[in-house]
């Protein structure tokens, strides 16, 4: 499901290709349009795409390359912003990769990301190591949505947001685990997850 930058842009060539001319890029035009001499290199991105699902390739056929997820629907290239603890807070992670979503994940309006869950906090709500969750940015959430919150600035943690007072609780979908209380002024949302994704 991750992109390499590569890929990404390679996908988004053959994307807006096709929906401009009506049809799809030959090797030779992608590998042109990144100044990739070797049909071979282009060939192999081009096959990684189709393994994730992102590509669908006729046999036999040129330009036979259509931008679609597996049941038809053309996916949604969302930014892969890094990894969120559902556990103990860690440092948020910028990477360099898109991941490809269904587009009823994903809102409508604004901006959109997915983040890479690490540990087991959220496991009541279905959210579990190594999963990804489609995150709608946003600065404010309402009290027991599931959110990304970055606490003192640098550390992102994914829990269930309620407000008392001057005072946030960043509350775990874990019987076994304890929540977080810090006051306010120290919790920024980053947004609140509107999907999830999971590999097997």
């Amino acid at each position: 499901m991750a992109l390499t930058r590569r890929q990404r842009e390679i996908y988004d060539f053959v994307r807006g290709f096709v929906d401009e001319k009506g049809y799809s890029p030959s090797l030779e035009e992608i590998g042109g349009a990144f100044g990739l001499s070797s049909v071979a290199t282009v060939h192999k991105h081009v096959g990684h795409l189709v393994e994730k699902g992102l590509l669908r390739k006729g046999w036999n056929r040129s330009r036979s390359l259509e931008p679609v997820a597996e049941d038809g629907r053309a996916l949604v290239p969302l930014r892969l912003a890094g990894v969120v603890a559902a556990g103990a807070p860690i440092e948020a992670i910028e990477d360099h990769e898109t991941i490809g979503v269904p587009p009823d994940l994903v809102p409508p309006h604004g901006e959109s990301f997915v983040l890479r869950v690490r540990g087991d906090s959220m496991i009541d709500e279905q959210i579990r190591d190594g999963d990804y969750v489609v995150v709608e940015s946003r600065a404010e959430a309402r009290d027991g949505e599931t959110v990304v919150a970055l606490i003192r600035g640098e550390e992102a943690t994914l829990k269930k947001l309620y407000r008392r007072g001057s005072r946030v609780r960043l509350v775990p979908a874990n019987a076994i685990l304890s929540p977080l209380e810090v006051p306010a002024r120290d919790v920024r949302i980053r947004g609140v997850v509107r999907g999830l994704l999971r590999r097997y």
